[in-house]
């Protein structure tokens, strides 16, 4: 069995992640805060000037449900679940990066963890 998308590129510090433009149509790539459990990567919007789930991309996932995510080489098509709100998941999407990202950052991430916007990406490969 090939090991989980967690298990290989779990660590990387980044995924880049593309979506669709909701009003141009046009490819648009961010590079992005991920953590992964299994073969499905989390994703935390929030910290910025706009409020949770404002975001651009979230904003493109919602318009049209599909993504391409780069980590570490590989790709891979993503179709979004928003997770807000969704207990359990929600609770564990805020928590895998909170663990991650927060030991190496010199700001205070508990705000970012508690009031950003969880989306899930399940991965495939492309």
């Amino acid at each position: 069995m090939a090991e989980s998308i967690e298990g290989r590129l779990g660590a990387e510090p980044y995924a880049y992640l593309t979506t669709t433009g909701r009003r141009s149509g046009e490819p648009r790539e961010i590079e992005i805060w991920f953590a992964a459990q299994g073969d499905t990567i989390y994703l935390l919007n929030g910290g910025g000037s706009k409020p949770a789930g404002a975001a651009d991309w979230v904003r493109n996932l919602r318009a049209l449900p599909a993504a391409i995510v780069r980590i570490g080489g590989e790709r891979f098509t993503a179709v979004p679940r928003f997770i807000a709100g969704a207990g359990t998941e929600d609770r564990l999407a805020r928590d895998l990066l909170f663990a991650k990202y927060q030991p190496g950052n010199a700001g205070d991430l508990v705000g970012w963890r508690e009031t950003g916007y969880p989306v899930a990406l399940d991965l495939r490969p492309a």
